[in-house]
């Protein structure tokens, strides 16, 4: 199985893409993990924020297939513990999928579409993130779930 996070925008921190680029090297022990970012909208202050999602709506559904799981990081997702992550992880590889995707969205969220696409919804917590700071939470925690499932010591129980 295959995992791709898609964000919209990129990280104009240094400090975060160095982190996030560390996690993202550590995942490729265990995993085939790829980071696709979508370009922000240009002229987004001439649109509504309707029009924005729709526009990264349909760039986010054009990197979708049919044959993927896509679940989307959003604030009303469910929340699981690391524990219930790594065991939501494990029940994706044991069903045969080839590609799960975890979506990042813009300021405002996601479109219609984009939702009706979904297969499910995840929160990393009853807080609000900045976008760019979510990506390496997700992505820490993409690997913390691995060594849960590897039982490697990363993860003190």
């Amino acid at each position: 199985m295959n995992i791709k996070l898609i964000a919209v925008g990129k990280t104009d921190h240094k400090e975060l893409e160095h982190l996030i680029q560390d996690y993202i090297k550590r995942l490729g022990f265990y995993i085939k993990f790829t980071f696709d970012l979508i370009p922000d909208i240009k002229n987004a202050k001439n649109l509504s924020e309707i029009q924005q999602k729709d526009k990264e709506g349909k760039l986010i559904l054009s990197k979708i297939s049919n044959a993927d799981i896509m679940i989307l990081l959003d604030e009303n997702g469910k929340l699981y513990d690391s524990v219930g992550f790594s065991k939501l992880l494990q029940k994706h590889m044991n069903s045969g999928i080839k590609q799960l995707i975890f979506i990042i969205g813009g300021p405002y969220g996601f479109s219609k579409d984009v939702y009706n696409r979904a297969n499910g919804k995840l929160s990393l917590s009853k807080m609000t993130f900045s976008h760019q700071m979510i990506r390496l939470f997700f992505i820490e925690q993409l690997y913390r779930g691995f060594t849960i499932l590897r039982n490697e010591p990363y993860h003190h129980r």
